[in-house]
């Protein structure tokens, strides 16, 4: 029995971000950033990846091209990261515990699904498609294709136009701050999810989101929290 239906009350759409939130991926890019600037004789500064938190991929490449002496442009840096992530993505990141469940619901229940994420299309599309969950989506927005990244609305802002829903009826799924931070700039719903990355800022989470929930079986089982 579906005991979350408190949380889609008024809800005409849900949106999801990728990393973190749906998959557990995040960790995937540490070890990226060592091999890729590990191929240089270059190593990951420490923070490096609290700073570019929110970061589109795009941005994300620029930034390495403007601060690590690398021989390659901004696209050959996008392509290069494409190509280590997508296997990992296609054969090692698993979904979040409940997710295909919780989605499933949501597919009986024709509420329009879209993804907001601040990673690429193409990485995107690989790892829905592995899961194959791809068709549960009727949008996919990333950061590249917005003015600004997260933690600013635009992404979640784009999705809910394609969605042809207003913001205050739409219900955002977001792992880190500066996610939960930008669903709420574009006046929706947020739920906090719960990961390992982000573990330390729990409670930061908590204090930004409207809910939150450790997995998606919390929601299903009406045991997830209002914060």
């Amino acid at each position: 029995m579906f005991k979350g239906e408190l949380m889609l009350k008024d809800k005409r759409a849900v949106i999801f971000d990728l990393d973190g939130t749906l998959v557990d991926s995040m960790w995937i890019w540490r070890e990226i950033d060592e091999r890729f600037l590990g191929q240089y004789g270059l190593q990951v500064p420490d923070g490096l990846n609290d700073f570019l938190e929110g970061f589109s991929f795009n941005e994300t490449a620029e930034y390495f091209k403007n601060n690590f002496p690398l021989p390659l442009s901004v696209q050959e840096i996008k392509d290069t990261w494409n190509r280590m992530a997508c296997e990992m993505y296609m054969n090692e990141i698993p979904l979040k515990e409940g997710a295909k469940e919780f989605l499933d619901i949501l597919k009986e229940k024709k509420l329009p699904l879209g993804i907001a994420t601040s990673n690429s299309r193409e990485l995107t599309n690989a790892c829905l498609d592995a899961h194959g969950i791809g068709e549960y989506f009727q949008y996919i927005c990333t950061s590249n294709e917005v003015p600004k990244g997260k933690p600013a609305p635009d992404v979640y802002l784009k999705t809910a136009e394609e969605l042809s829903v207003s913001p205050e009826h739409i219900l955002v799924f977001e792992d880190i701050p500066y996610g939960i931070m930008a669903g709420n700039s574009a006046n929706m719903t947020t739920c906090a999810v719960r990961d390992s990355y982000s573990q330390a800022v729990t409670e930061k989470k908590k204090e930004l989101a409207d809910y939150y929930i450790d997995t998606y079986f919390d929601i299903i089982n009406g045991t997830y929290q209002s914060v």
